[in-house]
């Protein structure tokens, strides 16, 4: 089990390799440490480095808090470490295409440095020398599934981290193809020869200073900066182009005005996108009847009551979220085929259905409702597979839906939860709401 020791802010250490803090959410996160103290505390290795909690540790320092709460977890390396890292990214974070496109190629970088990485050839059940291993390793296919993507997507999206100059994706970030895979693979297919003659001058860089020939790093160094540069300028204009050939054929009025939803009556049905969102009762036949027959997967964040053993119909699995002291209660009162619990720091989720289903394995760097809904995503449904949320909560399950390409029916009886969802939608996608008469 994890300690959860109190540790000096000072002695944490941060990686540089970690994503920018978020200023809304520091912000929310210190209003939020202020009234209730920290409610998850941060997760750190046996050296003190940062596994997860960014913005939480953050808002500790702006508060002027001199020790905070860590779990601390043990790695057998720095590799393991990093990926425990970058896989609570992907659970917690809304991250832009390039950041999920770069923790991608890094994420798949690191498990074949761990013997986790499957390719054709490859015996897929042991190491080299016929050790066994005790996780399969993945292929591409698996990989791309267990992030809500296809195949073809991720790779592009790692050949966009890996062929694109660093340079050239900082200056994407402030261009209207910040969010376009299309263009951005275009710029990464050009100057493949200047990107092909640097990789080949770093690897002899490398070899020369392992033999201490500085003569030839010098040489080599020089070479692979001269290669990097005219990658650089080639991918530049490229970029460049691509902005000036859409500033002529579009005008600012082409830009979509997002208008707010103000209120959202009882009984009305709303679609943003591919999902829908109902006000009112989520147990009346009103919601039931627009529920799809074959959802994968019902999920019912933190609410005073329930009144949903219907779901069981409607979804192959139902999880419910409660907090502590809640969950054996709710177990008791529902009529539902309970399958498994799991319980993630204050979080216990009781999953059920009528099938035979992948029991859950706890991941330690899962914290919170956000966390907790994406890894149910991942591991009880696919790409475009129907979700059903009887309650908006914050969003959370919505939200998750849309970043992993799922399809999300929601409602609630609470206006200000509905607007608020809706809210959040609209800003995350940059997309209309549009009422339906469906």
């Amino acid at each position: 089990m994890p300690k959860v020791l109190a540790v000096l802010i000072d002695q944490i250490n941060v990686g540089a390799n970690r994503r920018p803090v978020k200023d809304d959410k520091v912000v929310e996160l210190m209003q939020s440490i202020r009234a209730n103290g920290l409610l998850n505390p941060i997760t750190i290795d046996q050296n003190f480095n940062l596994i997860a909690g960014l913005h939480r540790l953050t808002a500790c320092k702006m508060l002027s808090y001199k020790h905070v709460e860590c779990k601390v977890v043990s790695y057998e390396d720095a590799d393991q470490a990093r990926l425990a890292e970058i896989d609570e990214n992907f659970i917690r974070n809304e991250l832009e295409p390039l950041e999920r496109y770069e923790l991608w190629l890094e994420r798949d970088r690191i498990l074949e440095r761990m013997g986790l990485r499957f390719k054709p050839g490859d015996n897929q059940y042991t190491k080299k020398g016929g050790e066994t291993v005790s996780l399969p390793p993945r292929t591409t296919l698996e990989l791309a599934r267990g992030f809500g993507y296809s195949e073809r997507s991720f790779q592009q999206g790692k050949q966009i981290a890996r062929d694109i100059h660093p340079d050239v994706k900082q200056k994407i970030i402030t261009t209207p193809f910040k969010k376009s895979r299309t263009v951005q693979l275009k710029i990464a297919r050009i100057a493949n020869s200047e990107r092909n003659c640097a990789e080949i001058a770093e690897k002899a860089f490398s070899e020369a200073m392992a033999k201490g020939d500085k003569t030839e790093a010098e040489h080599q160094a020089q070479l692979a900066k001269q290669a990097r540069d005219q990658q650089k300028e080639l991918q530049l204009q490229a970029l460049e182009e691509a902005v000036s050939n859409k500033s002529t054929t579009s005008s600012k009025n082409d830009k979509p005005i997002i208008k707010a939803i103000s209120n959202v009556d009882t009984g009305e049905k709303w679609m943003l996108h591919k999902h829908l969102v109902y006000r009112g009762k989520t147990t009346g036949k009103q919601f039931i009847n627009l529920l799809p027959s074959d959802a994968a997967l019902a999920i019912a964040t933190l609410s005073p009551f329930w009144e949903h053993d219907y779901l069981i119909n409607e979804a192959r699995v139902v999880a419910v979220l409660r907090s502590q002291g809640h969950i054996n209660n709710f177990c008791r009162n529902n009529k539902m085929p309970f399958q498994y619990e799991l319980v993630l720091n204050q979080l216990y989720i009781s999953v059920f259905s009528h099938h035979t289903i992948t029991k859950p394995e706890p991941t330690i760097c899962i914290e919170g409702i956000e966390a907790a809904i994406s890894y149910l995503l991942n591991m009880y449904t696919n790409p475009n597979s129907f979700v059903i949320s009887p309650f908006m909560g914050h969003g959370e399950t919505l939200i998750a839906c849309e970043r992993l390409g799922r399809i999300c029916f929601v409602g609630d009886e609470s206006p200000d939860l509905i607007n608020r969802g809706i809210a959040r939608w609209q800003k995350f996608t940059n997309k209309q709401a549009r009422k339906t008469s469906l």
